[in-house]
């Protein structure tokens, strides 16, 4: 089996790549400190555990697998704490992004699939979002991904490492096998706490603003589901075995949906009474954000498979049953 170098492999997104990386034959190495991810999500390769600012360690996994390419998944992505604790978000999304291409390149490994966001757009001019709206990020956790994507165009042309990055909507669901699923803490994404309220009526949803320019008043998202972003990574990355250039692509939908609109699929999903508070905005987040990602279609093949909003938080409902936290089962 070919190994792929996956930092971060251990969390959400990225166990759901590594288990398509599997699937397609290619075996996944996982390098994860832990402090987010889950080692129960590594179950088809090898887990590395070990801090990207670690040079040394980083060299000795890469040595010993001797990868041919890297998907690079490890991040914080607190976007509220981002800006309580830039220096945290600065020196480990960035400093720790330029250790391992330092490592990458002194094992002469020059391909690398980069796990970025649509928070480097920052508010929107016009939409759908594609790859040409301006990048100005509102909050240190865009402005380090957006910094990374920089990086990695000036490595490409000084040292021929090519890249693709990706700039995820709203990841959302879970493997529709039941094999993984969205374990965050703190969690901080609507569709798991909506599900949450679901379970246990004790913890309703906090609502960030109803006054929002929309339809219904609140927030409207692109709601990706997680298996579409794996098979991303994976076109992505046999974009860069044929020799394409270093370039970005959004993943989305291309259809959005609003808070309330999703408290209402999951309502239907779940058939539970999901309660709600209403609190204030949150700084900093824009009304609406949907993904034009055509051009992720015409030049890497990728076509969401999961464009029904119910059916994406069906399946994250059935990981949440299958995996109810602690204090929390189940209902009628």
């Amino acid at each position: 089996m070919t190994p792929i170098l996956v930092t971060g492999g251990a969390g959400y997104i990225g166990s759901h790549t590594c288990k398509a990386l599997a699937r397609a034959g290619y075996l996944p190495v996982v390098y994860d400190n832990l402090v987010y991810g889950h080692d129960w999500a590594v179950q088809w390769g090898p887990l590395e555990r070990g801090d990207l600012l670690d040079g040394a360690r980083l060299a000795a996994v890469i040595a010993r697998y001797r990868p041919v390419a890297a998907i690079h998944f490890a991040a914080y992505a607190y976007v509220g704490e981002s800006v309580t604790d830039p220096a945290k978000y600065y020196a480990n999304n960035v400093g720790g992004t330029l250790s391992l291409l330092a490592a990458l390149r002194a094992a002469a490994v020059g391909r690398l699939v980069f796990s970025s966001t649509c928070a480097t757009y920052g508010v929107p001019e016009r939409l759908p979002l594609d790859e040409r709206h301006p990048q100005r990020p509102v909050n240190p956790y865009g402005h380090s991904k957006r910094m990374i994507e920089q990086v990695l165009r000036d490595y490409d042309r000084a040292y021929g490492l090519r890249s693709i990055a990706l700039r995820y909507f709203n990841a959302a669901g879970a493997d529709p096998d039941g094999d993984l699923g969205e374990d965050h803490t703190p969690e901080t994404h609507l569709i798991p706490l909506v599900l949450r309220a679901a379970l246990d009526p004790a913890a309703p949803v906090s609502l960030h603003g109803d006054d929002y320019p929309t339809p219904d008043g609140t927030c409207i998202r692109d709601y990706i589901h997680v298996s579409d972003l794996a098979d991303a990574h994976l076109r992505a990355l046999a974009a860069l075995e044929r020799r394409a250039p270093t370039a970005a692509y959004n993943l989305g939908t291309g259809r959005g949906h609003s808070v309330l609109e999703v408290l209402a699929a999951a309502r239907r999903v779940t058939g539970c009474d999901i309660p709600v508070v209403v609190g204030p905005r949150r700084a900093g987040d824009p009304p609406e954000l949907v993904a034009d990602a055509a051009l992720a279609g015409v030049e890497l093949g990728w076509q969401p498979q999961f464009t029904d909003l119910e059916a994406t938080i069906a399946t994250a409902w059935d990981w949440a049953g299958k995996h109810p936290s602690p204090a929390v089962a189940r209902g009628p």
